[in-house]
């Protein structure tokens, strides 16, 4: 990197280019760290960092070191994944995927400590189960958010998991961390999760991935659906749809 690449940075670009370089990690990082690409005065990268959590672009992580992306840069986020354009293509697949089904199809980003719904299509079934735009599910026992933790490097699943209260939410819930991580490594491999009734009783889901540029977890698709009409075998059977509407609503972020 070259000493004077500062000096190629103007002034009024800086923020962007700390956001920009968190963006391109992907995962936690240190000032030091953005500033290897950066190259800028060692005063000037901190007081970058302090400037965007004073004002909650960013946040520090759990170990008081790295910083993550905070609310306002999260929201963001979100308001450009939701713009017209992307967002009229996005619920054209959405609702071709939700009349195959039958059922509600979601679409969540993972906040900090659950996962957000920005986008959903109704099913038209009278008997339906209420998880509104906005709504905030945890990670632990849902189909989107164990999709999301199985995303994660294993430092940072188990930083997660020792900070949290595996609350059980219904009987299915698992509360066992061992449980949970050997269920989280089977869906990295398969590349699917479900919720057998692990998040609320007489409702199932499964989720997949949402993919950006480079190959990480950006968002996640599902469908639920209560236990009156749907069981876990029958929703093995859309697993192939799930995909390839994933792929598709990856390519519009991409």
């Amino acid at each position: 990197m070259d000493g004077d690449k500062h000096d190629t940075i103007p002034t009024n670009l800086r923020l962007l280019s700390v956001i920009e370089e968190m963006a391109r990690a992907g995962v936690p990082v240190t000032p030091t760290e953005v500033n290897a690409r950066l190259g800028l005065p060692k005063p000037t990268i901190h007081r970058l960092f302090m400037t965007l959590e004073e004002e909650g672009f960013v946040q520090r992580d759990l170990d008081g070191r790295s910083y993550s992306p905070g609310p306002r840069l999260r929201t963001m986020a979100g308001g450009i994944l939701s713009s017209l354009r992307i967002r009229t293509a996005r619920q054209a697949i959405l609702k071709k995927l939700s009349r195959e089904i039958g059922e509600t199809c979601n679409i969540a980003l993972p906040d900090r400590d659950a996962m957000i719904y920005v986008e959903r299509v109704e099913t038209e079934w009278p008997l339906r189960i209420q998880l509104q735009v906005g709504t905030r599910v945890p990670f632990y026992c849902t189909a989107s958010g164990k999709m999301y933790l199985s995303s994660l490097v294993p430092s940072h699943l188990k930083r997660y998991l020792a900070a949290t209260d595996l609350v059980a939410r219904t009987p299915n819930t698992i509360t066992d961390i061992d449980r949970l991580l050997a269920e989280i490594e089977t869906i990295r491999e398969q590349g699917y999760s479900l919720d057998r009734e692990e998040f609320l009783t007489d409702m199932i889901a499964l989720a997949v991935p949402l993919w950006d540029t480079n190959n990480r977890l950006i968002a996640t698709l599902s469908f639920h659906a209560p236990t009156q009409r749907f069981d876990i075998a029958r929703a093995l059977d859309y697993r192939g749809a799930m995909h390839a509407a994933g792929r598709e609503l990856s390519a519009l972020i991409t």
